[in-house]
């Protein structure tokens, strides 16, 4: 009896012992196949997807005394005599746009007046931000707005598939009317002198101003008892940022046509002056 006690008494623990042998065997083949199938499945499902940087610029600065440091605005508002210092101070302090967010669109503008003629300046900021990183970053979504603008302006894309004009193209000369015949006995009279038209530059792709620049020169229709107005329109890129100027030129007398080369000069001035600003 004490015999058979003692078997019933080790049977089972050696049952345990067993199933315990048993399920170590098991937990160890488990492990070793999810090792070998956690490979395959890191392949087949693969790495998550590392969203894209945010934009070098996380808010914007006031338009309005970013352009007033500069001492180029004076140069292209003019001050009548009439004006007082205060009246001046005022005119180059600017009147900054109305903005529901001062963090992705800003914008400031001037008005300058003479009896010669009337200027128009606008500096407008947009701070671009791509809502869906993980497929395009800031600057990727900057240079999309760009791209259709520049597509607005019928301009070409520099590329492969533009041939952008970065340089404009000079305007024909005008021919020198012939020489008058020589007067019999006398000297060969000289040929009337012709005045130079003013050369005419065009809109065309900017090189060395941020990361993309254009420039478009628009002017109006000429009208017999009005001047015609000039207006310049810079639009360049710096990472996740557009900046927009617009330098507008009217005359007060009739048949009065504002240079092309003095007004986009001035312009693209100021605009250097603005992408340095971003830079620093």
């Amino acid at each position: 009896m004490q015999l058979k006690a003692v078997r019933r008494r080790v049977l089972p623990g050696i049952a345990m012992l067993t199933a315990l042998a048993a399920g170590a065997a098991g937990l160890t083949g488990c492990t070793g196949g999810s090792g070998g199938g956690g490979t395959s499945d890191s392949k087949a499902g693969g790495s998550a997807a590392v969203p894209a940087q945010p934009g070098k610029y996380r808010s914007l600065p006031a338009p309005c005394k970013a352009v007033a440091d500069s001492k180029k605005l004076k140069g292209m508002l003019p001050a009548g005599d009439s004006l007082t210092q205060e009246q001046r101070d005022q005119m180059y302090t600017g009147v900054a746009d109305a903005s529901y967010d001062g963090d992705r669109h800003v914008g400031c503008r001037w008005t300058g007046q003479s009896p010669e003629e009337t200027r128009l300046l606008s500096v407008r900021f947009e701070r671009v931000v791509s809502y869906d990183r993980t497929a395009t970053s800031d600057d990727d979504k900057a240079k999309q707005v760009y791209v259709r603008r520049l597509t607005d302006a019928k301009l070409p894309f520099p590329g492969p598939t533009g041939s952008p004009a970065t340089s404009p193209t000079p305007a024909a000369p005008t021919p020198a009317p012939p020489a008058s015949p020589t007067p019999a006995g006398g000297a060969p009279s000289s040929p009337a002198a012709s005045p130079s038209a003013p050369v005419e530059l065009g809109s065309r792709v900017l090189e060395g101003l941020g990361s993309d620049a254009f420039l478009e020169d628009k002017l109006s229709p000429a009208g017999a008892s009005a001047a015609q107005s000039r207006t310049v329109r810079i639009v360049f890129r710096t990472s996740n940022v557009i900046v927009t100027i617009e330098h507008s030129v009217q005359p007060a007398l009739p048949g009065t046509v504002p240079p092309s080369t003095e007004t986009q000069d001035r312009t693209r001035q100021l605009a250097q002056a603005l992408a340095e600003r971003f830079s620093e």
